[in-house]
This record gives structure tokens, sequence and C-alpha cells, in this order.
């Protein structure tokens, strides 16, 4: 009989295969996107947040456990499991070495990423060379892989897992590890998730999907139906102020427009809704996407002066380009006066100091509301530019209660041969908010953790906890 079935494609499912056939199991992964599209989301992914001590070759300076747990703990607002995520932390400060073992490769951070040279090692060539070359040595060490094999349902024995259901097909296994994603990608579930809100808009109908269009949470909602323990809030994800014309699905990275917090952010009705200043976005970016499906219409306008170009990543599709504000309101679509009235508010307001965007700088508004705290310069320099912005779900935070075995959870007692990794249980350790490179973090991490329990779990014995090493 197969020792560990691995069900998943992306980097979680990967470095489960990977770990327990290293200590000696058989592995079998089932992939559903074909294999053109293998790698889940993963193949979205730049790079990874470490801890460390020290500087380590594409790390700079130290990045300590504290500081780690500080950082999730202020985007999460408490919303983490403490233990669960410092096994996260300190299990990141070790994982390069074996993932250079199989094939991936860092760089430093390149301009436009500076800020994250302390806290994140980048893969070179993105994720989506990260994941081929997890493919290469899962193909050298002999991991089966079979692709467009949609699990729908697992068999259960109480907590026990017996085999998994694919279409007509049927795998039996002694172990298994579900790194199968979230559900962002299944819009009816998603629809049901945010439902209606007090305008009779069904705010999802209006989202992206950042990622895969695979992850449509099949196995997760089989999971919950067969008993398993929930995690986390159906509404609460990685979501991203995007590109309002970003595509529907794999949009990617390239989306993303971060220049919110150099000027201000309106709604469709020219009003400013939150503080654009709060924090800078390796920590806090990912707030926008929620804040915006907040808003009628689900749609908000990022508005910056001459004075922002060149002080954020340029995003792949151009803004609206304007020689004065009112002709930007016009080719926005915004009521031009209420927005020069915005404007005019917001420029009054500004009382600048010294202005330096990669910190927490002294430049912010009086008495307006909602106040900007930091970076807040008047927007006055020609020529102006607007970005129509909607939310980009990357992945989902419901999932399953497993521990630090990454075993699954069941009426409050862990599974023996049942595992998960990845978006699956992202929400033990997010369960609000995103600071970046921690989602392959935990896949990296709990992927690992779940290929060694699962190879042990099978019979592997101890060459499983030589692979996790």
């Amino acid at each position: 009989m197969l020792d560990v079935l691995v069900i998943g494609g992306g980097n979680a499912a990967l470095c489960a295969a990977l770990v327990a056939r290293e200590a000696g199991a058989s592995v079998l992964m089932l992939e559903s996107a074909p294999r053109e599209w293998r790698g889940g989301n993963s193949v979205h992914t730049r790079n990874l947040r470490c801890m460390h001590d020290a500087p380590q070759d594409v790390l700079t300076e130290a990045y300590p456990e504290e500081e780690f747990w500080q950082d999730l703990l202020k985007v999460t607002g408490g919303l983490t499991d403490e233990h669960l995520a410092r096994t996260v932390i300190r299990e990141s400060s070790r994982c390069r070495d074996w993932m250079r073992r199989h094939g991936v490769r860092f760089q430093p951070s390149l301009s436009g990423t500076l800020h994250l040279s302390r806290t994140n090692a980048f893969f070179m060539g993105g994720g989506k060379a990260l994941v081929n070359a997890y493919y290469r040595s899962a193909e050298a060490l002999g991991i089966a892989v079979r692709y467009g094999v949609a699990v729908d349902r697992l068999e259960m024995d109480g907590g026990r897992f017996v085999a998994a259901h694919a279409g007509g097909e049927r795998f039996e296994a002694r172990c298994c590890v579900v790194a199968s994603g979230g559900f962002e990608s299944n819009l009816a579930w998603m629809r049901e998730a945010w439902g209606q809100n007090e305008r009779g808009e069904w705010p999802s109908d209006n989202f992206a999907i950042r990622g895969t269009r695979f992850n449509q949470g099949v196995l997760l909602k089989n999971l919950l139906a067969l008993g398993a323990d929930r995690i986390g809030d159906p509404t609460q994800s990685h979501c991203v102020a995007i590109d309002a014309r970003a595509p529907l699905y794999d949009g990617g990275i390239c989306t993303r427009v971060d220049c919110v917090s150099l000027g201000i952010m309106v709604n469709r009705d020219a009003q400013r809704f939150y503080d654009e200043g709060e924090d800078f976005w390796p920590k806090r970016y990912a707030i926008w996407g929620r804040l915006v499906a907040l808003q009628a219409g689900q749609v908000g306008y990022s508005i910056i002066d001459a004075k922002a170009v060149g002080r954020f990543m340029p995003p792949v599709f151009p803004g609206e380009k304007a020689d004065t504000l009112p002709a930007l309101a016009r080719q926005l679509g915004l009521p031009e006066a209420a927005f020069m009235k915005t404007v005019n508010d917001y420029n009054a307001a500004c009382r600048v100091g010294q202005f330096d965007h990669a910190v927490l700088d002294d430049c912010h508004t009086e008495s307006l509301t909602p106040a900007k705290t930091h970076w807040a310069r008047p927007i006055d320099t020609a020529p102006f530019y607007g970005y129509a912005l909607k939310p980009g779900i990357t992945f989902t935070y419901l999932g399953v209660k497993v521990d630090d075995r990454a075993a699954v959870h069941f009426g409050g007692l862990p599974s023996d041969n049942l595992f998960a990794a990845g978006e699956v249980m992202a929400g033990n350790v997010l369960g609000k908010g995103y600071t970046a490179g921690v989602g392959m973090t935990i896949g990296t991490i709990f992927g690992r953790i779940a290929g060694a329990s699962a190879a042990a779990a099978a019979g592997a014995g101890q060459g499983a906890l030589r692979a996790a090493a």
C-alpha cells in the first residue's frame, strides 16, 4: 500500500511530498490542475519571510523572533495561535538550506523591494522557478505525480484517513496530507460567505482572484462536513486592493498598485474613508482590499501627483493621467465638485515635515477626518494620476484546525494519519491581515512538518525526523 498521499500541487504540497520521500516513504501527489497550470498560488509568489539573528546570504541585518512575532501580531490583531505562529517563525530560520538542496535559488531584493531586504528572501525567478525546482527534485526522488485529478471527497473511519476519491477513482494510503488550498476561486462559496450588504450589493461579485482558478475549496468543504474542527472566518483572506482592470483569475502580483500611501484614496463619491498613512505596505498594504470591499460598488481610487512618481513599484497598467485635478476627476468618472472639495480639504490639512516614505515620518494632517498620520503631502504638482482599484483575493483563511504536528483535529482530537499544510490550515496562524511573504513561510514550514509527520505515521520512522531537519 502507498505510504503517503499528498493532495495538492503547490509549495506546501511539494514540501510535504519531498520530506516524506526523503524519509523513505512512497509518495503520490494528486494535483487538480493540468501540468501547465501546476503549482497553485505559489507560482505567483516572490519571497519567503525569514527570522534570522544576523545577516544571512541575501538577508541583511537581523530579524529576530520577537520582531517577527510582533509584526504578525500587529496584522492579525491577535487572531493567531501563538504556539503555531512561533513554530513557523523559528523554523523559518533554518529551512533555506533544505530549499537549496532541492534547487531553489535566492537573490537579494531588487529596486522597489529594498525595504524587504532585512525580512524576506526572494526566489530567483520567482514562485514559478521555485515550483519547477521542486517538481524536478520530486521526479528525481521517484515521487509519482498525477495532474488533472481533482479529489472531491475523503473516506474516513472516524478521525482516520482511509482513502481519497476523485471521480470514479479511489486512492488508498497509510497517511494523507491535504494541501489543496482555500476556496477563493469558488465564486458561489465566496458569494455565500460575504452575503448581501445594506446597499443590496453582493460584494464578492466585484472581486478578482489574484491566484489560481483551481482553488475551489471542494476538499475543505468535505473535511468540514466530515467533522474536522474549523478555524477562521470565511470572509477573511489575503485581500489586496488591485487594479480594477485585472483579470478574474491568475492576475498575480503584477496587478497590485503600491502608491496608496503616497496620496489619498477615495470612493466613488470622491470621499476619503481611511488613513492612507497608517503604516507602510509590507505590513499593512493588504488592509486596503477589505476596506475597498466595504465601499459602494467595491471600488476605490488612488490619487497621486507627480511628486510620488518613482517612489513605488510602477504598476503594469498605466493609470489615468491629467494636467489638472478637475480633468482627472472627469476621466475617473468621479463627481468633480466633491472630488475637488476632498482634495482641497486634504491639501489644507497637510503639515509637511521631513518626508521619508521608508519610515513612519512626521508628515501628517491636522483637523481632518479621517486623518492621514504619515506621508501627508499636498496633491498639487501636475501631472496628476488616478488608479481605479477593486478587491483582489489571494487566498482565504477559513480552514481546518491543526496542531504542531500538522495533524487535522476532529472533535478536539488529532487524527493519527491525516495532516494539513498551506492555505487549508493557514487560518491557524493568520486570522486576519497579512504581512509580506508569510504565506509562503506557513506553507513551507507546515508542508515540511506534515511530510515528516505523515512519513513517521506511515512507518518510515526516524528517517522522517532527519528529513525535516
